[in-house]
C-alpha cells in the first residue's frame, strides 16, 4: 500500500502524495482528501471527517497535503479546500468541498 495511504481516519496531510498511477490503481473504496493543516475549512471539516470514517473503519483514507505546484491536486481539478473525493477501484464516483458535516461525508458513501 502506498505510503500516504490509511485504513481509517487518517490524522495528517501527507506532504509524499502518491501519483496519479498509484491512485488509478487502488482496489477499494477510498477516500482522497484535499487540504492544508493550516486552512481553516480544512479544521472546521477533520471532525466530520473523523466521525464519518470511523463509522466505516475499513475505508482508506488518504489525506494529501495540496498548494502551489501540487501536481496531484491539479490532476483532480481541486480548486477549494478541503476537496474530499470518493473512488472506487481508483476512479472518482464523486466529490463534496468544504464539507462541515458527517452527514455530508456520510451521503457521499451512499452514493458508492
Amino acid at each position: 500500500m502506498m505510503q500516504a495511504a490509511t485504513i481509517g481516519f487518517n490524522t495528517e496531510y501527507s506532504e509524499d502524495a502518491p501519483s496519479l498511477e498509484e491512485i488509478h490503481s487502488l482496489s477499494s473504496l477510498t477516500f482522497l482528501e484535499f487540504g492544508a493543516p493550516w486552512c481553516g475549512h480544512c479544521q472546521v471539516a477533520r471532525n466530520a471527517m473523523q466521525e464519518a470514517i470511523d463509522e466505516h473503519s475499513s475505508l482508506v483514507h488518504i489525506k494529501v497535503f495540496d498548494g502551489k505546484g501540487k501536481r496531484l491536486g491539479r490532476q483532480f481539478a481541486v480548486k477549494l479546500w478541503p476537496t474530499l473525493i470518493l473512488l472506487r477501484d481508483g476512479k472518482e464516483v464523486e466529490r463534496i468541498v468544504r464539507f462541515t458535516s458527517a452527514e455530508e461525508v456520510r451521503r457521499l458513501l451512499l452514493l458508492s
